[in-house]
């Protein structure tokens, strides 16, 4: 075997696949030992390998056995070998020693046992078991020797696969082999005398399974899927697709060789595509792949092994689908050559036109997508072109407001391309740009103040109309003849007012820098200008007026109120002066007291502490206590100086040793003197001796109530006529009555015959009935509440009175009458029946005696 791997081959080692043959370091094949062929060819892979680099490459060498004659061979006797005999074949001796030809004839030297490998085609038809080998020793003739085999497939999983005899030394295999299950078996014979000592070492028994044709190739996966780009130039990788083939992969049963069956659809061309037939590898072989045209391809690749001998190969096959991937090999076109739109001024975010493109690739890719962009004619970036995600159209945005007054019409070029660049070779198409128009339309804007805010400066105090300013507007629409009129939008103080035609501004009032509308001495005032068009428009503009201070306003005394003792010390009043004004219309400012009256500088005086401040204290060594009203001239520092005589309370008081006025010459200092002191405490005693007497006044009359009689009079006291019917009962769940009681009974025997101190207590009582509480008939003054609550009491007092829970019985009149019919009573107009008893039996009969006795009553 030649071999060069550049270096020299230092160091390069061989290998094979078989124990039979080894290879030296020149590359010579040679059998390591004697070998029985079983098959007129034998495939050997050789490998060689560097140990430095770990590189390793690979050779298949293919001996064919030569057939030779047959010699007749001399087995001397008394020999000590060991042979192997493997049926059917005529020569089953192996020699287990090297035998050298000499001139003293044969000779012979002892060794271990060294047994070839014993090869066992797979599938085999039997019979079963069926002899592989015969294992002797020569001993066998002077001693009874035992034979035996341990290893995988005799005494170890898979159990039984070979057996030997034990007596005779031939060793069988019991069943078909498969190659693919196990491919090698190492057995080990033994051979032991009778009593079980070992005659012979051990030897190894290599058993390979021969490699039938029984599996076909089988594709790791059914469906391939692959990809390629259109316009590939042939030669262009595609995928790989790989089957296996169980068989060994050193002999023709397990090479596999791939080929293309059919491809789907044939266009351009039927053969579109190749495989390589050792590695799998799907290659394109024509030019003209266009995706716009075929999208996928199906292949049908099959694999047949025996080195893709389909006459004796077993075959399979598989689908690989070939996407052909879109490349950016169409570029974008517009659908016309101009497009127009319209927009009106001063709009933005408007769509003015939309633009159509055609892209022949594939949708919603970066080769498909579009991007537009403005080449020419907008300067000034009043449109952008966004693109539909959708449609992949282009829509011409309005994003900076357009003005009729400065252009009418916009003359664009746009362009579109993809956002994947064009393949290579590919030219943008002339139809890649096109003309758009927009045309812009005339409304009505609103007027504006160029100079807004406006400010203006002048003093405050300005007489009412005064001129301030021209504040006018100017209106956009030059192409349209419209008229502007003003008018106020906000003005807090209402000092302004505005021509409605030319936007004077004159003064309404005197204008007051020290007024609450003014801030940071700017007052504001807001305008309107309004357009006659259709529809009218408006806008606003903002005047500020700023304010320069005069002196107009006079200081003032602070503070108002102050307290001091009545003898000097230290106790002195600080006083300042507060102005409106601002510098330097303020401060420093003067403090002078007044000559008239003269008391004021007799009993006070003013001593200045600085531009801002001065001290009030007494002259006098002593002042009554009291309230004195102090003038001072206070003279700020304007031009022309303002003044202002205010008047300060000082309160004249004793004071303790810090210099505090005391409780009682606090009051005094008050100005109220002993007399009134003592007035004001008599009014407090008077006022609540009058408290005091009208709370006893309340009790008492509280008292008398409780004791007053009914308002009625006597005589029209009717309650010895009325039931009472006050009492009724604990609630609902106690009313249940027994109403038959409430019948007029036929005969009192019920009520006579009860045993006497026993009787309901609903039951009128049998004999003398007590007295009822007497009360009082001499009406007293009072309410109907006394009335109620003084038959309450007479109610609770009645021991005659059933209990709540109880039946209340009314009077028992009996049954029948004793008296006759009175039907036959005439009725008498004598006037000489005398009714005058009838004041006799009491005030029951009163009335009647009234209406019958001829009183005088009314």
């Amino acid at each position: 075997v030649k071999f060069n791997n550049c270096a020299g081959n230092k160091g390069v080692r061989y290998e094979t696949n078989s124990l039979d043959f080894k290879v030296r370091v020149d590359g010579t094949v040679y059998a390591a030992h004697h070998v029985q062929m079983p098959s007129k060819q034998l495939i050997l892979m050789v490998t060689a390998w560097d140990p430095q680099t770990l590189g390793r490459w690979e050779a298949i060498v293919r001996f064919l056995v030569a057939e030779k004659s047959q010699h007749s061979g001399h087995k001397p006797k008394g020999r000590k070998t060991m042979a192997g005999e493997v049926a059917p074949q005529q020569s089953d001796t192996l020699l287990p020693w090297r035998q050298h030809q000499s001139a003293n004839g044969l000779r012979r030297q002892k060794r271990d046992w060294v047994i070839p490998p014993i090869n066992v085609p797979e599938n085999s038809r039997g019979p079963f078991p069926q002899q592989l080998v015969r294992i002797r020793s020569d001993k066998d003739k002077e001693i009874h020797i035992r034979y035996s085999i341990t290893g995988v497939g005799a005494d170890q999983p898979p159990m039984e696969v070979f057996s030997i005899d034990p007596v005779s030394g031939r060793m069988y295999v019991t069943r078909p082999m498969d190659r693919e299950e196990r491919a090698s078996y190492h057995l080990r014979a033994h051979a032991v005398d009778m009593n079980g000592n070992k005659v012979e070492n051990p030897i190894d028994l290599y058993i390979y399974v021969i490699d039938m044709n029984d599996n076909r190739p089988e594709f790791v996966n059914q469906v391939y899927n692959g990809s390629v780009d259109e316009g590939s130039k042939p030669g262009t990788y595609v995928m790989t697709v790989t089957a296996n083939d169980a068989d060994d992969s050193t002999t023709a049963n397990g090479m596999v060789r791939y080929r293309i069956v059919t491809q789907t659809p044939q266009s351009p061309s039927q053969n579109m595509f190749t495989i390589n037939s050792e590695t799998g590898d799907i290659v394109t072989v024509a030019a003209g792949l266009d995706r716009e045209k075929v999208q996928q391809y199906i292949v049908i690749v099959q694999a047949t092994d025996m080195e893709g001998n389909l006459n004796y190969g077993l075959s399979n096959t598989a689908t690989a689908i070939i996407t052909v991937t879109d490349v950016n090999d169409n570029p974008p076109e517009f659908t016309t050559s101009t497009y127009s739109g319209e927009v009106p001024e001063n709009r933005v975010e408007v769509v003015v036109a939309n633009l159509t493109v055609m892209d022949r690739d594939q949708p919603h890719s970066p080769n498909w997508n579009a991007i537009y962009r403005i080449i020419s004619g907008d300067p000034s970036g009043h449109f952008t072109i966004r693109t539909d995600p959708v449609t992949n159209e282009g829509m011409v945005t309005v994003v900076k407001a357009v003005d009729y007054e400065m252009n009418r019409a916009f003359m664009l070029t746009v362009m579109v391309s993809n956002q994947a660049p064009l393949a290579s070779g590919i030219q943008m198409s002339f139809q890649s740009t096109a003309g758009v128009t927009i045309s812009v339309t005339d409304v009505n804007e609103a007027p504006y103040f160029p100079t807004n805010h406006k400010l203006i400066r002048l003093e405050e105090g300005v007489p009412t109309g005064t001129v301030l300013t021209t504040f006018s507007a100017v209106d956009p629409d030059r192409f349209m003849q419209q008229a502007v009129r003003y008018s106020k939008l906000s003005d807090p103080a209402n000092w302004l007012n505005i021509n409605a035609t030319n936007g004077q501004i004159t003064t309404a009032a005197v204008l007051d820098r020290e007024s609450d509308y003014i801030k940071n001495n700017v007052y504001e005032a807001t305008f309107l200008a309004a357009d006659n068009g259709i529809p009218p428009a408006s806008g606003t503009g903002t005047l500020q007026i700023y304010l320069i201070d005069i002196n107009d306003n006079a200081p003032e005394l602070l503070p108002k109120e102050a307290q001091i003792c009545e003898k000097p010390n230290l106790n002195v009043i600080n006083i300042t002066a507060a102005d409106a004004d601002i510098d330097p219309n303020v401060g420093p400012f003067v403090f002078e007291l007044p000559s008239v009256p003269s008391a004021v500088r007799k009993n006070w005086t003013i001593t200045r502490l600085n531009g801002d401040y001065a001290q009030l204290s007494l002259r006098v060594m002593y002042l009554e206590a009291g309230v004195y009203d102090v003038p001072i001239i206070v003279t700020d520092s304007g031009n022309p100086p303002l003044y202002n005589t205010s008047v300060i309370k000082v309160k004249v008081c004793p004071c303790d040793e810090n210099g505090d006025c005391t409780t009682i010459g606090a009051v005094a200092a008050a100005g109220l003197g002993t007399g009134a002191i003592i007035a004001i405490l008599i009014c407090i005693i008077i006022l609540l001796t009058m408290v005091l007497l009208f709370v006893v006044w309340m009790k008492r009359r509280e008292k008398e109530r409780h004791t007053k009689q009914l308002l009625i009079d006597p005589e029209d006291d009717v309650r010895d006529n009325i039931l009472k019917y006050d009492e009724e009962g604990g609630g609902e769940e106690d009313q249940d009555y027994d109403l038959s009681q409430l019948q007029q009974p036929e005969t009192m025997d019920h009520v006579l015959n009860k045993t006497p101190g026993v009787r309901r207590v609903d039951e009128r009582p049998i004999g003398a009935e007590p007295q009822y509480p007497i009360r009082p008939v001499i009406p007293h003054p009072g309410d109907i509440g006394d009335f109620i609550n003084e038959g309450l009491r007479a109610a609770d007092n009645d021991p005659t009175a059933p209990p709540y829970d109880s039946l209340l019985v009314f009077d028992y009149e009996g049954s029948g009458s004793t008296a006759g019919s009175v039907s036959s009573l005439n009725s008498s107009s004598s006037g000489d029946q005398d009714y005058d008893y009838l004041n006799d039996w009491g005030p029951r009969f009163k009335k009647l005696a009234d209406m019958y006795g001829g009183g005088e009553e009314d």
